[in-house]
């Protein structure tokens, strides 16, 4: 029998080769997650029998089980197996003031003492909401609620009643609560607005797609800095040319600030140079409780006075629960001054370029603005999701176990939100390991 050479191209069988041995290093980074946390992995087979995937918060899973925490302080939190790490996700934007902040949680205890569930109109929702007005130039009067998605949906509900249309449009990617994603092919679960999705960082097309579906847009909804779709910034003008877009047809500008507002003392849209007429709020400021807020325009606004004929109803049990207007009162007159703004979000961008001094290396990207950050398996420049299309999830879950394994947390998706209570040491730190961790591990390379 006569032998044939072998023909299988070079290239092929080096790459089939690299990724069966990126999945052996990833199975083997899974075996030792869990041989050194029995005790998660316990309380998560035991939370699968009471809860679909042991899970009541899906961002938080990640394979092979989830982490599961039983204290923090400061910037450490601690896993229900002795081990600690240095908390760098920042509860997703949510935790800004750290763990153990006094000034917060000297507020929560105050408030307990005082009686929980009022069940009335209390003192501290005036003045949380008299430091809000003052501190965003967008809002001139504001409404509580208990959660960004809460927020987002309240305020695209008063613009189309305000509009009289049905419509929405939201960036490719966006995330604005558990009811409105619109990554991929959006969420099965998404609240059924009549959508029309934009390009983000592509004014010409998304002006085109603005005025082609003009009479049914009640409210453009967007970042200004896309938040979990991987911490993307605009470019050039591209939010001035959006708002001045929406303006032309007629529809409102919804700033989603629930996560971007702790970019800059007055929120980001300032530094932006855009007024939208509503803007939404959420996680840390409620002092990290559940929190959630809308507000802008006087006349839309209004809309809700129920002294007036025909007001808008809203409601919501815990709005002005006593816990986050406490904490988040506190947060803004004793914690949050214009400094403290300025300083996290001057860590988080040294964070970033020493970041990208290592990573660009391996073809990786860090982006963001500020304080928040998105290490990407993915060469620049990244200026829209799609630009992530190609990234490898299976590179971002080794980093992530390999950055756990060294103690530090982040999200297994590769995002980053600084506290007030990471030092400079930390983040000297942490570029360190993360160098160290690419120079151990040839699989995280990208080619």
């Amino acid at each position: 029998m006569t032998t044939l050479p072998d023909v299988t191209p070079p290239r092929l069988v080096a790459a089939v080769s690299k990724a069966e041995l990126l999945d052996q290093v990833l199975a083997t980074a899974h075996r030792e997650f869990a041989a050194q946390r029995p005790v998660s992995q316990q309380l998560h087979e035991q939370a699968c029998r009471v809860m679909p995937g042991g899970n009541t918060r899906s961002v938080l899973y990640h394979s092979p089980f989830p982490l599961r925490i039983s204290h923090a302080a400061d910037a450490v939190v601690f896993d229900v197996d002795g081990l600690t790490y240095v908390d760098l996700l920042g509860e997703y934007t949510a935790g800004l003031y750290g763990h153990s902040n006094s000034a917060i949680t000297g507020a929560m205890h105050a408030a307990v003492d005082a009686g929980l569930t009022l069940g009335a109109h209390t003192v501290n929702e005036v003045r949380l909401a008299e430091a809000i007005v003052q501190r965003f130039p967008s809002i001139q009067m504001v409404r509580f609620t208990n959660s960004g998605t809460e927020a987002n949906m309240m305020a695209v509900a008063l613009a189309r009643v305000a509009t009289n249309r049905p419509g929405i449009a939201v960036m490719q990617g966006g995330y604005h609560g558990g009811f409105m994603y619109y990554g991929g092919q959006g969420s099965p679960v998404n609240a059924p607005y009549s959508t029309t999705v934009l390009p983000f960082n592509d004014a010409a097309t998304a002006r085109s797609l603005l005025n082609r579906n003009a009479d049914t847009i009640a409210a453009v909804v967007i970042e200004p800095v896309m938040g979990s779709a991987g911490c993307i910034p605009p470019t050039g003008k591209f939010l001035q040319d959006i708002a001045a877009a929406t303006a032309e047809i007629g529809a409102l500008l919804i700033a989603d600030e629930v996560m971007t507002s702790r970019l800059g003392p007055q929120g980001a849209c300032p530094m932006f140079g855009i007024t939208p007429d509503l803007m939404t709020l959420g996680k840390y400021l409620g002092g990290g409780a559940s929190f959630g807020a809308f507000g802008g325009r006087e006349d839309l606004m209004s809309r809700f006075d129920p002294t007036m004929a025909g007001a808008l109803p809203h409601a919501g049990t815990f709005n002005n629960n006593t816990l986050s207007m406490s904490a988040g009162l506190a947060g803004l007159s004793e914690v949050l001054t214009d400094a403290v703004v300025h300083e996290v979000n001057a860590r988080g961008d040294y964070l970033r370029d020493s970041l990208n001094g290592v990573l660009g290396q391996f073809n990786w990207s860090a982006t963001g603005m500020g304080s928040m950050i998105g290490i990407h398996p993915v060469s620049g420049p990244i200026t829209s999701p799609h630009d992530l299309r190609n990234a490898d999830p299976r590179l971002r879950d080794l980093l992530f176990l390999r950055l756990l394994d060294r103690g530090w947390y982040m999200a297994a998706r590769g995002f980053i939100a600084l506290t007030l209570a990471i030092t400079d040491e930390h983040v000297g730190a942490f570029v360190a390991d993360v160098a160290d961790v690419f120079s151990e591990t040839p699989q995280l390379h990208v080619n």
